[in-house]
């Protein structure tokens, strides 16, 4: 344990050193994220950040595995969600634990060098430690990115179908559902949903669906759009379906889609008119 004491101490003595060494070898030619900036302030807070990760990691000397990777877990998360190495490419933040981890194995090398009384077992066990922490770190650092990341795009998902499905009125309780772009089992599933609660909120009585601007309809999209319009109808609303390209009319045919049920029109003029 003594030893260890000294190599804490030996490696915390070197923590801005470290620091240092590392921010003036990096490779700032990087593209895009973090690493690339000129803003002193982020380049502060890239140091600030590297330092206290030192300052976790050097205590894996001295404490119990339990502690030092739940303190570590609070650095993980923190930075992994910190809007600069958001908009950093993971490749580039693995690349550069990489670097550090050669640092460490570095000093271990010169403090052992530096005290006879280091064996080569302790050495090697040492490098061992650090090297299992680094591979520990990278893979949370990765996962809570990825579950962070994966968040954001399901917002941003839900906030791009609630923009591109609006229910627009327009006169006499009468509006439109303008569809527009790919329709994929999950955006047909938000349609549903939130037109149906759209309707009831405005008292609409008729829905023109317009679907001049859809790409493709497969049988699932298809079979979406007819418990639409049922379920339109269980609440008292009309819907016309409008602009059925022929390409569309075409698929539907082949894949045996019945749409003869249904009230269409060619175009969203005549749905209007009509």
């Amino acid at each position: 344990m003594e030893l260890n004491k000294r190599m804490h101490a030996f490696l915390m003595e070197r923590a801005e050193q470290l620091t240092e060494e590392w921010y003036d070898s990096l490779d700032k030619s990087d593209p895009t994220g973090v690493y690339a900036s000129t803003d002193p302030a982020v380049i502060a807070q890239l140091k600030n950040q590297n330092f206290r990760f030192h300052q976790y990691l050097c205590n894996l000397l001295i404490e119990e595995e339990a502690v030092f990777y739940k303190q570590f877990d609070e650095w993980i998360f923190e930075v992994s969600r910190s809007k600069d190495h958001v908009n950093t490419p993971i490749h580039f933040i693995i690349r550069e634990f990489m670097r550090v981890r050669s640092q460490y194995l570095g000093f271990v090398d010169e403090f052992t060098r530096e005290n006879e009384d280091v064996s080569l077992e302790r050495m090697n066990g040492w490098k061992e430690k650090f090297v299992k922490a680094f591979d520990d770190v990278i893979l949370k650092f990765t996962e809570e990115t990825y579950t962070y990341q994966t968040r954001m795009l399901a917002a941003q998902r839900e906030m791009i179908n609630e923009l591109s499905s609006p229910v627009i009125m327009l006169k006499g309780g009468t509006a439109l559902l303008p569809l527009v772009g790919d329709i994929d089992t999950q955006r047909a599933k938000f349609i549903l949903e939130n037109t149906l609660q759209q309707c009831s909120n405005l008292r609409v009585s008729h829905l023109l669906i317009d679907i001049s601007g859809v790409i493709m309809i497969d049988t699932m999209v298809a079979c979406q759009l007819f418990q639409l319009i049922d379920s339109l109808n269980l609440i008292g609303v009309k819907s016309t379906l409008s602009g059925i390209r022929p390409e569309i009319a075409q698929t539907a045919v082949q894949l045996g889609l019945n749409f003869g049920s249904i009230r269409t029109a060619s175009t969203l003029e005549h749905a209007i008119k009509f």
